[in-house]
């Protein structure tokens, strides 16, 4: 295997006997197997858009098939066999609809005639056989380009599965995904020709990211400020993780009345923010920080864990047998829910002696997304003119447990008081209890939200440009990002189409990122790899 997709890959270069994050050479190589029978699936149905067919279902199928590849998702070999037979089966359906319609059907590249082998073990040979990256291209900067590609559609793929759950689709997200997955088979290329199709990514990311903010605040109601609890509660009890709010409004569903307390961990502190979830009054508290201390903080958690999406560890054997996973979620041998019906988990919850007294750990404020935030936009505006507030530092993305990452944590507790931290993704977790106080009555820790609530930071920045009559390079805002996977390098992508410049990226720069590339990544954007937390302050306040 080799996989260098994510922020802690091996040495900084590459995973190559299982990955840091726990996945086995069997499951990358079927990844790697999926990814080629999606491109096959890609050139039919490319060609049949241009014939007017358009299959939602399989529209929706690419998404998740997509989306279960991106890291700590989906570690479960069989259920990559049922994805890699599904792609296979769609492409022949999408073949013979573009046969009747007289389109092109001849095509030469291998994914065209894939042919999937019977077994695990021989469908794992196959995906190895491939040396997906290496194939991707000869010359290491294009195939530095395709990565980035790559890497960006899965986290397209991500927000667009989230959105479809809500009913929030947009044609033009599954056909750019078509375009990417063909694209990625061009040989010969130049990287003036990449560039472009890397840049279409970021724009097509923030329609993606549009779609489920439309699912999200058209279902659940515009985030607004709410104290959130850090301790607990005598009551039973189950932690929830993940991204989705679908799942977490289901759980509250299933649990109301049983006497049951709902607790967020990672990702999902954000929903107690939204009108529509935090109406249910056993939806209680927060649990623990981010996923990469789980294995710490799982184990005292007294009832059962729901796992959806990404950004979680696999489960250790400590609290493996309280573990439930949700939708696209799966490793061999945890328990996973198919059909939402979460009685399984409740009935655990009521079995287990839950929390036995009350424990006060204080609160965090969320809820400040783009309507909370511009709803006060007369206050802020003042304040900057007045000089009260000085400058807006945008501090979020990915956690991890690579060393280094104690710098966003620094950084933070270093921003003048005269200064305000917007914050969103669990990158937050390594300071979002941080009592920093307010000025004027504006808080200076903002939690924007989850990371696809990078979309409500981008309209903060262009509402606010637009106020002050100038760009969003021209704001006293700074961007200083961590980023861990594949959803990082789609919103990077989103803001580098948008033209935003000067971001600080850390804790290291992705692996598949060649000198050549970087290069041009700092010179036309001026991007910038963290330094210290003194040395950038200095840099950016002058």
């Amino acid at each position: 295997m080799f996989c260098n997709q994510c922020e802690q890959t091996a040495k900084g270069i590459g995973c190559n006997i299982a990955g840091v994050c726990g996945k086995n050479e069997e499951v990358a190589d079927l990844q790697d197997l999926l990814i080629h029978a999606l491109q096959g699936l890609a050139l039919y149905a490319r060609e049949g858009r241009k014939l007017g067919i358009v299959d939602q279902a399989t529209d929706l199928f690419t998404f998740e098939a997509i989306f279960s590849t991106l890291t700590n998702v989906d570690f479960d070999p069989e259920r990559f066999v049922a994805l890699i037979q599904r792609a296979v089966e769609l492409r022949e359906a999408m073949k013979a609809k573009v046969g009747i319609a007289g389109g092109t059907t001849e095509f030469t590249e291998a994914p065209a005639t894939f042919i999937p082998a019977g077994t695990v073990a021989e469908l794992a040979a196959q995906g190895k056989a491939l040396n997906l990256i290496e194939s991707l291209d000869s010359d290491v900067n294009i195939r530095s380009l395709k990565q980035t590609l790559l890497y960006g559609l899965k986290g397209i793929a991500a927000y667009a599965d989230h959105a479809a759950i809500l009913g929030q689709t947009d044609p033009a997200v599954a056909a750019f995904c078509y375009e990417a997955l063909t694209a990625l088979l061009a040989q010969g290329l130049t990287v003036e020709q990449c560039v472009p199709v890397a840049m279409k990514a970021g724009e097509i990311n923030l329609k993606a990211m549009e779609l489920l903010d439309a699912g999200n605040t058209g279902t659940y109601g515009h985030p607004v400020p709410t104290p959130v609890p850090l301790g607990h509660r005598k009551n039973k009890c189950i932690l929830i993780t993940g991204h989705d709010l679908h799942d977490l409004e289901l759980l509250l569903q299933q649990t109301e009345g049983k006497g049951i307390d709902i607790y967020t961990h990672g990702e999902m502190l954000p929903c107690h923010g939204y009108p529509e979830l935090k109406k249910y009054p056993h939806f209680y508290g927060h649990f623990g920080t981010a996923w990469q201390n789980q294995q710490k903080e799982f184990p005292t958690f007294p009832g059962p864990i729901l796992f959806t999406t990404n950004c979680i560890q696999k489960p250790s054997e400590v609290y493996k047998d309280r573990v439930f996973t949700n939708g696209l979620v799966g490793w061999p041998g945890v328990k996973h829910i198919s059909d939402k019906d979460y009685s399984p988990v409740v009935a655990m919850a009521l079995a287990m002696p839950g929390f036995t007294d009350d424990v006060d750990n204080g609160q965090v404020l969320v809820g400040f997304g783009r309507n909370a935030v511009l709803g006060v936009a007369d206050k802020v505006i003042e304040a900057v003119k007045s000089k009260a507030i000085r400058h807006f530092f945008l501090v979020g993305g990915c956690d991890g447990a690579k060393p280094g990452r104690d710098y966003f944590t620094r950084f933070v507790e270093q921003v003048p008081k005269d200064c305000v931290v917007l914050t969103l993704a669990c990158g937050k977790f390594r300071f979002f209890d941080k009592q920093m106080g307010d000025i004027g009555g504006i808080p200076r820790l903002l939690d924007v939200g989850q990371c696809n609530d990078a979309y409500s930071a981008i309209q903060i920045a262009v509402a606010l440009a637009k106020a002050f009559d100038c760009g969003v390079n021209d704001l006293p805002l700074s961007m200083v990002l961590s980023w861990y996977e594949q959803k990082a390098v789609a919103i990077l992508l989103t803001l580098l189409y948008l033209g935003v410049k000067d971001i600080r990226l850390g804790p290291s720069l992705p692996a598949f990122i060649t000198p050549a590339v970087l290069q041009f990544l700092v010179d036309t954007f001026n991007i910038k790899p963290i330094d210290t937390p003194e040395a950038d302050l200095k840099t950016i306040l002058g």
